[in-house]
This record gives C-alpha cells, structure tokens and sequence, in this order.
C-alpha cells in the first residue's frame, strides 16, 4: 500500500491469518495509479493513520486488558473483517497473537463454550453470541471499530 508513496523498505511481514480471495497488483503499476490520483493517494494517506491508530489502540490494550476482554476483541474483529462467524482458527495461533499462553486460552474458551458465546474444537471457532462476545469485549473494540478509525478511512459500520 505504501508503493504507491514512492519507493519504501518494509520493516514488517504479512501473514494471512485467515485465507480468502485477494487481489494483487504490481507496486510499480500501483504506484503510477497513486501518483496520477489525489484521491488514491489520500486514501493510502488515510489508511497509514488508521494502522498506526489501530498499532496504539493494540498496544495500549494489550498492556491495560485482561486476556478474556482482548481475546474476545480479537475474534470480533476477525469476524468483522472475513464476514464470517466461522473462523479456522487454533488456540495456539490465538495465544500467539494475544501474547498469552496456551492454556490460557484453552481456559478461556471452555468458560467462554460453557457461556454460549462460542463452539470450538481443533482449529475452528463459531462464534455463537456476537453480542454477549460484544459485551465481554474491552472497549477498544468499539474504539477501533467506530469512534476512532472508522471515520478516518470514511467507513460507516
């Protein structure tokens, strides 16, 4: 997405967490497509501030929030950007992502399945209660969702 500013060096690696169907195109085609655009190259502008908002939001939850609180933040958010309530997900993968052990989130999810908000088994999570998952979330999920990210791409949830 940055290419398309001129020539960058990535400190970082992508992964696909969740597969689906993308597109590609050439950061060389892409960057011809944002220098001859205001409005493309507003947009990567925008995006930029959303993912260092969203990394600060991150950061300060992760510090601030229990692992209950933030891994229902997180499957909400998967959720919300696959338009899936299915997820292929392991515990271990999720305890990674969180910065939590394991077992944690093997504890975490039975009480969240004895609850009725998900169903898990290997690798896979349904979220069943969107609204209790919603009310067990911190309040970063909203933050991230509505209040302060949102708007700053023009995204009205």
């Amino acid at each position: 997405m940055h290419s398309g500013l001129g020539e960058r060096r990535s400190f970082t690696r992508a992964i696909t967490q969740i597969g689906g169907r993308f597109s590609t195109i050439r950061a060389g085609r892409f960057e011809q497509i944002a220098n001859g655009s205001a409005p493309v190259c507003d947009l990567i502008l925008r995006y930029t501030e959303v993912l260092l908002a969203e990394a600060q939001q991150m950061a300060a939850c992760n510090a601030m929030h229990e692992a209950k609180a933030r891994l229902c933040r997180w499957l909400l958010q998967c959720a919300d950007r696959t338009s899936r309530a299915d997820l292929p997900l392991t515990q271990e993968y999720l305890a990674q992502m969180l910065g939590i052990r394991r077992t944690t989130v093997t504890l975490i999810a039975q009480s969240m399945q004895a609850r009725g908000l998900i169903k898990y088994r290997r690798g896979h999570i349904v979220l069943l209660d969107r609204k209790g998952l919603e009310d067990c979330a911190c309040e970063c999920y909203e933050i991230v969702r509505h209040e302060k990210l949102a708007p700053a791409l023009g995204v009205h949830f």
